[in-house]
């Protein structure tokens, strides 16, 4: 995890690289059935269009690796609201929560009064993702992939090239997303008005709060 953060940093044109949304198209495309796809959510507000979306082509299970949220209680609170809108979906979605990780602030503690989205954010996109491929690779499923991409205020190249370096030929497959794209964003909103889930005003660590 560590060289793959470290390349990224490295790499001053990432920005421009890719179109993962056509990436993401494609793979869509190519589908001859609904593989397992172990899908890291990190909130309910978040996840209404991609899990909706995303229902048809695969067989969903949400990892909700998220020991960055700080303080436990908002990290309680944010899986509740995603529990609820899990009941709403009509849809088999089993939901797998590790262990919350205490320590976890200390992991990002070197990068504490970096603006969000440089470096602290690189590290905690890495630590989950590499967490969620773990998991997916132990369990067989076919595909991996994060909904982080729907927000405007999480750099989607980041997510995708963290989530193209972890895939190996023997294990799971990364489903590359820009959720944002194509009105993604504005759906995600606009379904939130009527659902009405909780919508924190931070995005997780201790020093983004």
């Amino acid at each position: 995890m560590k060289n793959i953060a470290s390349s990224l940093l490295a790499t001053p044109c990432l920005s421009t690289m890719n179109n993962y949304f056509k990436v993401h198209q494609k793979q869509i495309q190519e589908l001859s059935y609904r593989p397992r796809l172990l899908l890291h959510v990190c909130c309910g507000p978040c996840s209404l269009y991609p899990l909706y979306y995303l229902k048809k082509y695969f067989r969903i299970t949400i990892y909700y690796t998220n020991s960055n949220i700080y303080p436990l209680e908002e990290y309680d609170h944010r899986l509740k609201e995603l529990e609820r809108y899990l009941q709403m979906l009509d849809a088999p979605i089993e939901l797998i929560i590790p262990s919350y990780d205490r320590d976890y602030q200390k992991k990002l503690a070197a990068y504490a009064f970096e603006k969000e989205g440089f470096r602290r954010c690189v590290k905690c996109y890495s630590y989950r993702l590499l967490d969620a491929y773990d998991y997916a690779r132990k369990h067989d499923f076919a595909y991996f992939s994060t909904i982080m991409s729907v927000s405007r205020h999480k750099n989607s190249n980041y997510l995708n090239y963290i989530g193209a370096k972890l895939s190996k030929a023997d294990g799971p497959k990364f489903l590359f997303a820009d959720f944002k794209k194509a009105n993604g964003e504005v759906i995600n909103k606009k379904c939130n008005q009527i659902i009405d889930l909780y919508e924190q005003d931070y995005c997780g660590c201790l020093y983004s709060k």
